[in-house]
């Protein structure tokens, strides 16, 4: 695998393996067999993705379904994001080194409200419209979960779908549906509207806001006869079943939190 960002452009940034990848238990796939691309979104550098705990649950949790490759995308430090923007390098995976715009998701996790403008700046450094209005059927999806998707209105006219609740629980089931309707030949207004029939899935789109002037919301009407009135979170209900990996990512450097998860 090549990197995509030239060498003589590595050896002039801070911590060079931040992009790199190869590190202990990457997963490797051949993306011609693959049906579905997911990028994992950590709108942050890769020593704070690294660490969380979520990451890891749901790279190894998606990357079991032998039609999918989940690949890990991070902000890059503001010294090699000057150098992306000055060669005209779209922002990439860590596993591929491919670019994330020809990629069928963008999953990014919100963790903290203070990483909102990165997930916006990754958007551009990927070269992918900002407003979900602007995007065609040859961009990806983009969609947000994590526990600052309870609040998604901040993000609402940026993001495809919010997921309210643990991935493990419903990722399998919008993943096969993008899987039929992409061979139906179907629209992403079709497969967004699929969605509409699970409770914990937040489709702006699909929904009238209205806001008081201190910002709270004033009123929050369905303006498509399937959208929910209420969205409610997916929790996992039986701790004793549910998937955890059997292995983790292993960084190459140190990250914010240094440990055996």
């Amino acid at each position: 695998m090549k990197n995509r960002i030239p060498d003589e452009i590595l050896l002039q940034v801070e911590k060079p393996a931040r992009y790199t990848g190869n590190e202990i238990n990457m997963v490797v796939k051949d993306v011609e067999k693959i049906d579905i691309r997911f990028g994992f979104c950590f709108p942050d550098v890769y020593e704070v993705g690294m660490s969380h705990l979520g990451l890891q649950i749901l790279y190894y949790f998606l990357n079991r379904r032998e039609d999918t490759y989940c690949e890990r995308v991070f902000a890059p430090w503001t010294d090699l994001e000057q150098k992306m923007r000055e060669n005209h390098i779209p922002l990439f995976s860590i596993e591929t080194q491919q670019d994330v715009k020809n990629f069928d998701f963008l999953g990014f996790t919100l963790q903290y409200e203070m990483s909102y403008t990165n997930v916006l700046n990754m958007m551009d450094l990927a070269e992918i419209p900002l407003f979900a209005k602007d995007r065609t059927e040859s961009d990806p999806i983009i969609v947000c979960g994590g526990s600052c998707a309870y609040n998604p209105e901040p993000l609402a006219e940026f993001v495809d779908f919010f997921y309210l609740g643990e991935g493990e629980v419903l990722y399998d089931d919008i993943l096969d549906l993008y899987k039929q309707n992409k061979k139906q030949g179907g629209t992403k207004e079709q497969f967004l509207e699929k969605l509409l029939q699970f409770d914990s899935i937040y489709i702006p789109k699909y929904y009238d806001v209205t806001y008081k002037e201190n910002g709270e919301i004033a009123s929050f009407i369905p303006n498509h006869p399937n959208a929910r009135k209420v969205i409610k979170k997916t929790i996992v209900t039986d701790m004793d079943s549910v998937y955890y990996p059997e292995k983790q990512l292993v960084p190459l450097i140190d990250v914010v939190h240094d440990r055996t998860f």
